[in-house]
């Protein structure tokens, strides 16, 4: 596995070597860099290719994580969730880049309750988070695109889930923001309980 920039700094060499069971896949390899990598948004490329997470690795294919690129601080796709408060500046700020003439950011916050309680199941949520923006990314041709769900109690008013995406024009980006947040709310296993007095009772839902 190649490294490159801060990654290469952190891990103190330019290289490292993974082993990986037969059939593994992009996501798995991520996974045993964590260490190298945790904070730091990351995309693979396999073959000088970048590469989504399920595509499955070969035996010699050609390794290498890939930083943010010198050309702006923009991330391609940007995924989190957390117990922490969401910040629609900090998410709007990972998706502005030169190339991009719109960024459209969508909030969804806690109303008509005293505050809704979030559970998920993190480790296959952000993995499925991810899948759907980059999928999103090449559908509506954005630029970049982020998103973050809060866990844990959310208050009144608070933000529970912010999605940012950028893009050349108003059009695809609009349609892009919205694509990503109606898909995050069906198929991301994250279930909610509405609090009010005390009391609460979880939010029906469908099957992903």
């Amino acid at each position: 596995m190649k490294l490159f920039a801060m990654l290469r700094e952190r891990a103190g060499a330019s290289e490292v070597t993974l082993q990986l069971p037969e059939g593994a896949r992009v996501r798995d390899a991520l996974d045993s860099l964590a260490d190298v990598a945790g904070g730091i948004p990351v995309v693979m490329a396999v073959n000088r290719e970048y590469a989504d997470a399920d595509v499955v690795l070969a035996e010699h294919d050609e390794l290498a994580l890939v930083p943010p690129v010198s050309g702006g601080e923009t991330v391609l796709v940007h995924v989190r969730v957390t117990e922490d408060p969401l910040s629609v500046d900090t998410l709007a700020g990972l998706v502005r880049n030169p190339a991009a003439g719109a960024v459209v950011v969508f909030e969804g916050i806690t109303r008509e309750v005293e505050a809704l309680e979030y559970e998920a199941y993190v480790e296959m949520a952000e993995e499925k988070i991810a899948t759907i923006l980059a999928e999103v990314k090449v559908e509506h041709g954005l630029t970049a695109v982020a998103a973050e769900h809060r866990i844990g109690r959310v208050p009144l008013s608070q933000p529970s889930v912010v999605v940012a995406a950028s893009g050349p024009h108003r059009e695809e980006t609009f349609a892009g923001a919205r694509a990503a947040i109606d898909r995050i709310k069906a198929e991301a296993p994250i279930w909610k309980k509405e609090i009010e007095g005390g009391a609460g009772g979880w939010v029906e839902g469908t099957l992903p």
